[in-house]
C-alpha cells in the first residue's frame, strides 16, 4: 500500500483541483456576466468541499483510482464530476449568450490549468537537481496527471450532451424553435453519457469510446499542451 500512496495523492490533487476549479469558473462566468446565484447559495468557491457531489466526486473516481492501481500500480484514465454550480439564466443580461459563456467557462479553466501545468514543467526540472529524486519524480508525476485531469474533464465537458457544458452551449447557440426540446433532453443526459460510456462497451464487442478518446483525442491533446508549453510532444 505504500508504494501506491504518493500515485494516490498526486492523482486525487490533481482531479480534485480540475472538478474544484471547473466548478468555480462557471461560478465566477455567472458572476461577471450579472448572476449571483453561485454567490448566495456558498458555490462561489474554491474550497472543495462545497462542490463534492458523492457520486462524480468520491464514488466513480475512488474506484476508477483503487481499480488501476490494483491491476496497473499506477493511475492512467480519471473521470468524475462535481455538483453543479447553481445558475439562474433569468438574472444573466443576455441569457442566451451568457449560457453559452458560462458553459464555457468551465472547460476554458480547465485548458488553461492543462497548459499551465505544462509551463510549470520548465522550473521543476531547474530546481530538479537540488531535489532528492523522488520529489523530483512526483513533481513531474502530478504536472502531468494535471494535464491529464483537465484535458480529460475538459473535452468530455464539450460533448453537447445536455446537462454537460457542451449540450449547454448547443443550446444556447441553435435557434428558439430547436433549443427548447433539445434542453428537455438535461432530464436523461447523464443516463445517455453513463450508458454510452460504461454499459454499452460491456454489451458491444469492440465498442471501447473512452479507449478511442484517450488514444486518439486526448493523447493529441496532451501533446499539443506539450508543444505550446515548449516541452515538444511525448515528453
Amino acid at each position: 500500500m505504500t508504494e501506491w500512496l504518493p500515485e494516490l495523492l498526486v492523482s486525487v490533487l490533481a482531479s480534485v483541483l480540475a472538478i474544484t476549479l471547473h466548478e468555480a469558473a462557471h461560478g465566477y462566468a455567472a458572476l461577471a456576466l450579472g448572476d449571483p446565484t453561485a454567490r448566495l447559495a456558498g458555490r462561489l468557491s474554491l474550497n472543495p468541499l462545497r462542490h463534492v457531489d458523492p457520486v462524480g466526486t468520491v464514488l466513480l473516481p475512488g474506484v476508477l483510482l483503487l481499480g488501476q492501481l490494483l491491476t496497473l500500480g499506477r493511475v492512467e484514465f480519471m473521470f468524475g464530476w462535481a455538483k453543479p454550480v447553481p445558475v439562474n439564466l433569468l438574472n444573466l443580461r443576455n441569457p442566451r449568450l451568457g449560457m453559452v459563456l458560462v458553459a464555457a467557462a468551465g472547460p476554458a479553466m480547465n485548458f488553461a490549468l492543462a497548459l499551465l501545468a505544462g509551463l510549470l514543467v520548465h522550473p521543476v526540472e531547474a530546481i530538479g537537481p537540488s531535489l532528492p529524486p523522488e520529489v523530483m519524480q512526483i513533481g513531474f508525476r502530478f504536472l502531468g496527471l494535471s494535464i491529464l485531469a483537465n484535458l480529460v474533464l475538459g473535452l468530455f465537458n464539450l460533448l453537447p450532451i445536455p446537462p454537460l457544458d457542451g449540450g449547454r452551449i448547443v443550446t444556447g447557440l441553435l435557434p428558439r424553435a430547436l433549443a427548447l426540446p433539445y434542453a428537455r433532453l438535461e432530464r436523461f443526459g447523464i443516463l445517455i453519457v453513463l450508458f454510452g460510456v460504461f454499459l454499452l462497451p460491456r454489451i458491444a464487442e469492440g465498442y471501447d469510446p473512452v479507449g478511442w478518446a484517450l488514444r486518439h483525442v486526448v493523447a493529441r491533446a496532451f501533446d499539443l499542451v506539450l508543444l505550446l508549453s515548449g516541452n515538444g510532444p511525448g515528453a
